[in-house]
C-alpha cells in the first residue's frame, strides 16, 4: 500500500478531512466520509451502529474510469475488488468489462 492510501485510510479512522495530491477525503456535517480522486467521487465511508467503518464504492465512477490508481484507492479502502480477463467486479459482482 502506497503511503498516500495509508494516509488516505488515517484520514477516514481519524474523521478528519484530508487532501495530498490527486487524493482528497471529505467529511459531511453528517460525518459521511466522501473520497475524491482527480475530483470524481470513487466511494463513501460512515461507521455503523457497533463503530465499525463501512465503505461503499461508486460503481458509476469506477466503471467510468476504471485507472490502475481508482482501483488501488479502492482496494486500499478493503473494497473487494477484482479484475480478471478485462472484466472488473466488486464483491462478485461485474462493474464493467475494459
Amino acid at each position: 500500500m502506497r503511503k498516500i492510501e495509508k494516509e488516505m485510510r488515517a484520514a477516514i479512522v481519524d474523521r478528519r478531512d484530508w487532501s495530498k495530491d490527486n487524493t482528497r477525503v471529505h467529511f459531511t456535517c453528517t460525518g459521511l466520509g466522501r473520497v475524491y480522486l482527480h475530483g470524481n467521487h470513487i466511494a463513501d465511508a460512515h461507521r455503523n451502529y457497533y463503530g465499525s467503518i463501512v465503505i461503499t464504492p461508486n460503481r458509476d465512477t469506477l466503471a467510468q474510469w476504471p485507472t490502475p490508481t481508482t482501483k488501488s484507492r479502492l482496494r486500499a479502502l478493503g473494497v473487494d475488488l477484482t479484475q480478471k480477463a478485462g472484466v472488473i467486479s466488486i464483491d462478485g459482482e461485474m462493474v464493467c468489462h475494459v
